[in-house]
């Protein structure tokens, strides 16, 4: 038996009950989560930074079959204590070129962006794309970032791409496995790290 996953499993748990507890005892929850979907990624990048302007922060997303309408982008923002005096702005990115998405990392990086998540997501417009979430703080100075991409569909040149990267200071940040127009059933990892 796993003891790590079965301990993290009765943490969730005792969290979720205690969360319970608050709101059955009428108090107010502590955290308070928003759900944006949306079928289009510039929708859903202008919806993240309206929220984010009315003090919340994004949590996780995916894209998938919903019941209605369909394909859908599904992104979880949690609001910031009021008295939480930070902002943050996202950048969204969508591509299915490996050259394409590259570019635009770098230049997200350069001006501040740091990597939150990606998803695989069928689009109406742009069919079977990789979408990147990215965010920084809103007003302060940005910090930069170097981002590199690794796309591949054998797993033995992704495992000597990842070595050769490490060894050049990138982290792992983020991983998609599913047929992308990048070049058939591929495995994109997305490395970073903090900019010269």
């Amino acid at each position: 038996m796993n003891r790590g996953r079965l301990f993290s499993s009765w943490g969730m748990v005792s969290l979720l009950l205690a969360l319970l507890a608050g709101t059955v005892a009428g108090e107010e929850p502590t955290v308070h989560y928003r759900l944006l979907a949306t079928s289009r990624t510039s929708t859903m990048a202008n919806e993240l930074n309206a929220a984010a302007r009315e003090g919340c922060r994004f949590e996780a997303f995916m894209g998938g079959g919903t019941l209605v309408p369909g394909n859908e982008l599904v992104a979880i923002i949690r609001r910031l204590p009021a008295d939480d005096a930070e902002r943050y702005e996202y950048r969204l990115l969508a591509t299915n070129r490996t050259s394409t998405m590259e570019r635009e990392m770098a230049q997200a990086g350069a001006d501040g962006f740091l990597f939150r998540g990606q998803t695989i997501y069928d689009s109406t417009f742009g069919g079977r794309e990789v979408v990147v979430v990215l965010e920084r703080h809103a007003g302060a100075p940005p910090r930069r970032y170097q981002y590199r991409l690794l796309a591949t569909n054998k797993t033995s040149t992704m495992e000597r791409e990842l070595q050769a990267a490490a060894r050049d200071g990138f982290i792992f940040l983020g991983e998609t496995v599913a047929e992308t127009a990048f070049g058939g059933d591929e495995v994109v990892v997305i490395l970073g790290r903090p900019g010269e």
